[in-house]
């Protein structure tokens, strides 16, 4: 059975950035699980709603196959929280899919996990990826190992396509560094 993915949520996430990848994950036989702080329903920029289903406190890197940060002004509120830094860097070590878009790298750069790596953001975070030691990439999709970044909604597509080629070729014990070699 294949290991369900995380997804960091909040008020105020980007409707888009959560709810694409999370639909497409699912059409590709992936569950997601929602964690927050609280158990409830949080609202997008757009009025859209989610609902959390784990509480940040109780999930285990350990259980999932990735994580995914969606955007918004969600991650700004989240990477103050050490717990949402302990669950990124737990999945980076242990060569787990960290998947981020736009505003998402946030969270990674508090994370302090991308020094040296290639990424992309939206243009709005450039300045803060660059002095978080980030090589920023202005591409619709970056996979560096086991970071996939994307910048805007607009690359959504390409975004989720490279989860799901990093999770399928993962889930035949192919590690992260030999997928990043072939891409």
């Amino acid at each position: 059975m294949t290991k369900p993915l995380l997804a960091f949520v909040d008020d105020i996430y980007e409707d888009l950035e959560l709810w694409y990848p999370l639909l497409r994950m699912q059409e590709a036989g992936y569950a997601m699980r929602l964690a927050a702080t609280e158990l409830r329903t949080f609202s997008g920029k757009h009025g859209y709603p989610a609902t959390s289903d784990l509480l940040l406190s109780e999930a285990r890197s350990e259980a999932f196959a990735g994580l995914l940060v969606p955007g918004g002004f969600m991650p700004d509120k989240l990477r103050r929280d050490p717990r949402v830094l302990a669950l990124t860097r737990e999945f980076f070590e242990q060569g787990k899919m960290v998947a981020f878009i736009c505003h998402g790298g946030w969270i990674p750069i508090s994370a302090k996990i991308l020094a040296g790596r290639r990424v992309t953001g939206s243009l709005g975070i450039k300045d803060d990826l660059e002095n978080a030691g980030a090589i920023w990439v202005d591409e619709p999709v970056v996979v560096d190992g086991n970071l996939i970044s994307s910048r805007t909604p607009r690359d959504l597509a390409l975004f989720a396509k490279a989860m799901v080629d990093f999770l399928q070729a993962n889930s035949g014990q192919q590690s992260a560094r030999r997928f990043a070699a072939e891409r």
